[in-house]
């Protein structure tokens, strides 16, 4: 008796399991044979067959006769996909045709087997991997052994699965080698009440897998093709199997980072003030800037160019992996120091090298800081470029002498395409504007954006050096874990943060900026933040979801530009940066894409 309190069962195919097996049986009616057509016998000689090549359907003598039998316009349609082939790759998917049907010449099985057995090294170097699905698939209903027949069986589930959900996630609009992203997950049920693949520490996969490679080595026909497949899946960055152990590694990464938090102990004072000492610094003061960057040697020296034509004394540029052209394009430029930062790098400091990019930047500036002969050092990134109307040593003279640092507030580039923006936003606050504003501008998204930026609105700051017991942050200077609190503010600075130069350029970087960077959200913050709204329309709307916000929030458009202008919020100013590579450098000036 049906429970009432239950809907009733539905089948997802009409007609039950019956249906089912009516419709795979409509697909295996067997190839018919013409009078006198016949396949080759079991001992035709195989060695003229892989000599042979299967010629353009215009060449192929074959298609002169009349259409007699399925069997022969089976062979034909093969044949004209293999064109170029051997004979012997032709006689191959023949075989699995026939094979495919309920019913098939007796030693039909037998001659594919012998394929397989004699010539094995020539149908993997001949066959792409569909054909190669295939066959593994055939030794699963027509194998002469029992482990030929297990192992087809397994890997004919696997393959099919495989087919099925990755054509399934096509619709999600996210390419094949993208994991999906750790937050947003459904937590409901998974279907005939099985638990969950658990992605830390779940052998699920390996054990898939492994099996399969342990059983295939107990049939010497079938371990080539089984083993050559199994090589073939996981080396493919498109599989489930590659994405869940890059979201594995996410994941590791993820918790480690938030158990670090959770054992770090909070500074007591959360800000202090540094002494600064009563020497009178040098008229006009020198200054210079430090960088870890991991960027294309166009990127670096579009940088270093812009900064020397400021009047930067010194560039320190950390290179995050080892970049060889940097090395030897920047080598006759006194005014630019470039150390690479490689295992023998880190190995010299005496510490591991941290895995968050972000201890690797403060870091290297702390070490910059410290050996610095000169009377002001900014830390900054390879995609902040400074903008002042006046001489930056001049800017800093009237710094206040109490001042342990100058802090630049930052401008976002509005996207262009460029690697030179012209126009760029500033935040409501520095505009003098109530936050509703952003409402106004962001008419869908401003609710969710601090300042109206998807990147950091604390800006970075110019630090005076000499200062006892300083290191560098990310955004300004700290000692014993505080902030330090006496700094200037440098007005007419900004720095001009070209934090997504395209659509493009945002989503090859988005995933990045999710776990370890600009976008991840405090662990401790249960407000809406950017990353939240990210995931969520990414979840829910997709590619096409995600280029709309782009475009409504960091788009170089007519619209945008009007509504940031209505509100004192735009910013014009033209960077030049190829052209003040090419000022500074002359003819060394890099190709455009030079690693």
């Amino acid at each position: 008796m049906s429970d009432p309190e239950q809907p009733p069962r539905k089948p997802t195919y009409d007609g039950g399991i019956k249906a089912v097996l009516t419709q795979m049986e409509a697909r295996r009616d067997p190839l018919t044979l013409a009078r006198g057509e016949a396949l080759p016998p079991l001992d035709v000689d195989l060695d003229p067959l892989k000599t042979s090549l299967v010629p353009a359907p215009g060449d192929d003598p074959l298609r002169a006769a009349p259409l007699r039998s399925t069997n022969q316009r089976k062979h034909l349609e093969i044949r004209a996909e293999l064109v170029g082939n051997t004979e012997l790759t032709a006689l191959h998917g023949l075989l699995i045709a026939h094979l495919r049907k309920r019913k098939q010449p007796a030693h039909c099985a037998a001659l594919f087997a012998r394929l397989w057995a004699e010539e094995a090294d020539h149908l993997l170097s001949h066959l792409d991997a569909r054909w190669l699905v295939s066959a593994i698939t055939t030794f699963g209903d027509h194998g002469l052994t029992e482990t030929q027949r297990s192992v087809g069986q397994a890997m004919n589930v696997l393959f099919g699965t495989i087919k099925l959900y990755e054509t399934e996630r096509r619709y999600c609009g996210m390419p094949a080698d993208r994991p999906f992203p750790l937050k947003g997950k459904d937590h409901g049920p998974l279907p005939m009440e099985m638990d969950p693949f658990h992605i830390p520490a779940g052998g699920l996969d390996v054990n898939m897998l492994g099996r399969l490679w342990q059983e295939a080595e107990r049939d010497k026909v079938l371990k080539p093709l089984a083993h050559h497949l199994l090589d073939l899946l996981i080396h493919d960055p498109r599989t489930v199997f590659r994405r869940l152990r890059i979201m594995r590694k996410r994941k590791e990464r993820r918790d480690t980072m938030k158990a670090a938090e959770r054992d770090t102990p909070e500074p007591a004072p959360a800000k202090l003030i540094v002494p600064v000492p009563d020497t009178p610094s040098r008229t006009p003061p020198r200054w210079g800037v430090v960088s870890t960057i991991d960027a294309p040697l166009t990127d670096i020296a579009r940088f270093a160019a812009h900064y020397l034509t400021l009047g930067a004394a010194r560039i320190d540029i950390y290179l995050d992996r080892p970049c060889p052209e940097a090395l030897a394009f920047f080598g006759a430029e006194p005014r630019v120091h470039l150390t690479t930062c490689d295992a023998d790098y880190w190995a010299s400091t005496g510490k591991d090298r941290p895995e968050a990019h972000q201890l690797r930047q403060a870091y290297n500036a702390t070490q910059s800081y410290r050996a610095s002969d000169l009377d002001w050092l900014a830390h900054v990134d390879a995609d902040e470029f400074l903008i002042c109307p006046i001489p930056i040593a001049r800017a800093l003279r009237f710094a206040p002498d109490h001042a342990a640092q100058a802090r630049m507030r930052p401008v976002e580039a509005l996207a262009d395409g460029s690697a030179s923006p012209t126009h760029f936003k500033i935040s409501h606050r520095q505009a003098g504007q109530k936050r509703r504003v952003l409402d106004t501008i962001y008419p869908n998204y401003g609710g969710y954006l601090t300042g109206g930026f998807i990147s950091h609105t604390s800006g970075k700051v110019f630090a005076r050096t000499g200062l006892d017991g300083v290191r560098f942050g990310i955004h300004g200077l700290k000692k014993d874990g505080a902030s330090i609190e006496n700094e200037a503010s440098m007005p007419r600075m900004k720095l001009a943060h070209l934090h997504a130069r395209s659509y493009e350029a945002f989503r090859a970087r988005m995933e990045f900026r999710l776990e370890r960077g600009s976008y991840r959200k405090p662990g401790e913050d249960d407000a809406m933040r950017l990353g939240d709204v990210l995931d969520f329309v990414l979840e829910t709307e997709g590619e096409t979801g995600l280029r709309h916000f782009f475009d409504e929030v960091c788009t170089d458009s007519p619209a945008l530009r009007d509504r940031l202008a209505a509100h004192d919020m735009l910013f014009t100013h033209p960077l030049e940066l190829d052209a003040q590579v090419a000022a500074i450098f002359g003819s060394r000036t890099p190709k455009a894409g030079a690693a």
